[in-house]
């Protein structure tokens, strides 16, 4: 499948589950050491075609496409720039992952083993005004080691090392959030202990085969 073809199909699914509303939300992947494809700005996830998407260098320039740049793309150059294991970025507004970040949440305590060994900590970027500066800033402090995080009042952003790989993330987050709504409904969620949480990462490499970054630990 081209990357043009997968990059549509993954912006079709987000719209379909609800993670993007009308014109929100953008998706990207990289090209090569030159080029960032990546959707347009003010077009609805769930009816782009492969004609409709941007190439872009690492500075945001058009290079080829006849579109607008999102004003948002400054998010996913400041991810490309500072690592080169992403190859996909994805942002959003899923409903219970936004909900988290509008009450000033993040996911930092190790509640779910799947999502401890996939996402790791998911910390709140502090509020950044919209195509301004301030949002790629708020993404510093957690860039090098998050796979995953959400923006205070606006909502959230994943990253893989392909595209599947960023929306499987973005999937897997706005999942433990609604849960986590579930579980306060009923009470409150419960933390797992932190020598349950040690014996994961002991095993997390040779059994799933999941190299995990110190700093995205929830022991460190």
């Amino acid at each position: 499948m081209s990357l043009y073809k997968e990059l549509i199909e993954i912006s079709h699914k987000v719209y379909q589950k609800g993670f993007v509303a009308a014109y929100d939300g953008n998706l990207s992947a990289r090209i090569d050491d030159y080029r960032i494809l990546i959707t347009p700005s003010g077009k609805c996830k769930g009816e782009l075609e492969e004609k409709d998407l941007l190439e872009i260098d690492y500075k945001g320039n058009l290079l080829r496409g006849e579109g607008k740049v999102s004003t948002e793309a400054k998010i996913h150059l400041v991810a490309y720039n500072k690592r080169k294991d992403i190859g996909s970025v994805i942002h959003c507004h899923p409903v219970y992952a936004t909900a988290l970040a509008s009450i000033g949440e993040g996911l930092m305590r190790p509640v779910f083993p799947e999502v401890i060994l996939s996402l790791g900590k998911v910390p709140l970027c502090k509020y950044g005004t919209p195509s301004t500066d301030e949002l790629p800033n708020s993404m510093l402090p957690y860039i090098e080691y998050a796979w995953a995080m959400l923006f205070e009042n606006h909502g959230a952003i994943a990253f893989g090392k392909n595209i599947k790989g960023a929306y499987f993330r973005i999937e897997k987050l706005e999942h433990a959030a609604h849960t986590i709504a579930a579980a306060r409904m009923m009470g409150r969620e419960k933390s797992l202990p932190m020598n349950k949480v040690r014996e994961l990462y002991s095993i997390s490499e040779e059994v799933y085969g999941i190299k995990i970054d110190k700093r995205n630990r929830f022991d460190y």
